[in-house]
């Protein structure tokens, strides 16, 4: 048996090797669909793993609370459209909430930033210190202000790299310089480390950190004293984080004396939730993207099919002498079978080189990642041959059913 499947796996060499141009042709449908399985897979999963890496980048079991949602006059505001958060918010979930284990807040605008002749549109942020370790945010140089710097509202200044980019020259020090933000004079006493998009595609390296009592008494002017535009908290373990959220909006509710039927006016996020819905984008698009790759896939099926069918109207005396010498019905299935499998062999194989190198390019000239996975290309493959397979079929078993006698008389 091994020896007739050789055989024949030669001879449908020899007879595709007579037709160069239409088995490339016919070749080309599977190449393209299992190149662009493994191309788009692999888009989708660069992306999967960035969107990860920006939500790690947020901190460790992060909870946000922002201000809103509220009804006045018959108007709801969404989140952020009314100031309902305070310090003494943050101060007290802390104290009264043992599942967390710290709470910060913070406040934003965007500024002019100068640094001598140069100037800047930023993010400036006043935040409390212990924002800056529930985010986890790390240094290049420098270091964090302290909670003496918050309580005497001194003038130092943390800035991001890209901040540093657009204010200093190449190889310039920012640490210990002067910067002016609204005209008040700032000191520089660390430079963030690097932490690229957030997980709602912002840069989070264009931004500067001031203590919030700085911000709130000397740069943003705020007529309402302690209120924040954010609360952040943490948990020690992230199986906390669901019930120390429900613990919050109790808490919350309490303190800003809501009643039953009164919503929230407050919305909390948490870390999970951001990466369920960045996540679930990015794995509708995979999915799109896979499902219009695999109909190149079968219309590259469909395109053997049509090649096979021809042949057996071309080879039709051809089998009618094979059967007429003995051959079995199953060797003539078997022989158009190969000839398939091999179309769909040679076509997976190239379509994974075309799937690798698309994938590198992209990443090379879009800046998109890419992550190619061993099992994706098994898979791509696999499914190429069960195309091969599926529409060899058909034609395979119209040759085997041909009457021997109809065959050689067949002109």
């Amino acid at each position: 048996m091994p020896a007739f499947l050789l055989l024949t796996l030669m001879t449908a060499i020899r007879i595709l090797s007579r037709n160069r141009l239409r088995a490339g042709l016919t070749m080309l449908g599977i190449v393209i669909g299992v190149g662009a399985v493994i191309a788009m897979v692999s888009i989708g999963e660069g992306a999967k793993a960035a969107v990860q890496a920006q939500v790690a980048s947020m901190g460790t079991n992060v909870i946000i609370v922002l201000p809103g949602s509220t009804t006045v006059s018959g108007v709801r505001g969404g989140q952020g459209g009314a100031v309902t958060l305070n310090v003494s918010d943050a101060l007290e979930m802390k104290k009264r909430i043992p599942l967390l284990q710290d709470t910060g807040w913070a406040k934003r605008d965007v500024m002019q930033i100068v640094n001598g002749n140069k100037n800047w549109n930023g993010s400036v942020n006043g935040v409390s210190p212990s924002y800056l370790s529930i985010r986890d945010w790390s240094f290049t140089s420098g270091g964090p202000f302290t909670q003496a710097d918050l309580d005497a509202a001194v003038r130092v200044a943390l800035v991001g790299q890209t901040v540093v980019e657009n204010l200093f020259e190449a190889g310039e020090e920012p640490v210990g310089s002067v910067i002016r933000i609204k005209n008040v004079p700032f000191r520089v006493i660390g430079v963030l480390a690097p932490k690229g998009q957030s997980a709602q595609g912002s840069d989070q390296d264009d931004i500067v950190f001031i203590p919030f009592s700085t911000a709130e008494r000397k740069v943003f002017g705020t007529q309402f004293i302690g209120s924040v535009g954010a609360l952040f908290a943490t948990t020690e373990r992230q199986e906390d984080l669901f019930a120390a959220v429900d613990q919050i909006r109790e808490f919350l509710r309490a303190r800003h004396r809501l009643q039953a039927e009164q919503g929230d006016d407050f919305t909390i996020r948490t870390q999970v939730d951001i990466g369920k819905v960045q996540e679930g984008t990015s794995q509708t698009l995979t999915v799109m993207l896979l499902s219009i790759a695999a109909v190149s896939l079968l219309v590259g099926g469909i395109g053997i099919m049509n090649i096979l069918l021809v042949s057996v109207t071309e080879r039709t005396r051809e089998i009618g002498v094979r059967m007429a010498v003995g051959a079995k019905r199953r060797h003539i299935l078997m022989q158009f079978l190969i000839e398939a499998m091999t179309l769909s062999v040679v076509g997976g194989t190239l379509g994974i080189v075309v799937g690798v190198v698309g994938a590198r390019l992209t990443t090379l000239i879009a800046g998109w990642p890419t992550i190619i996975s061993g099992n994706t290309v098994v898979a791509a493959f696999v499914f190429s041959l069960v195309v091969g397979l599926f529409f060899g079929l058909y034609p395979a078993n119209k040759a085997a059913r041909l009457n021997p006698i109809d065959a050689l008389r067949y002109e």
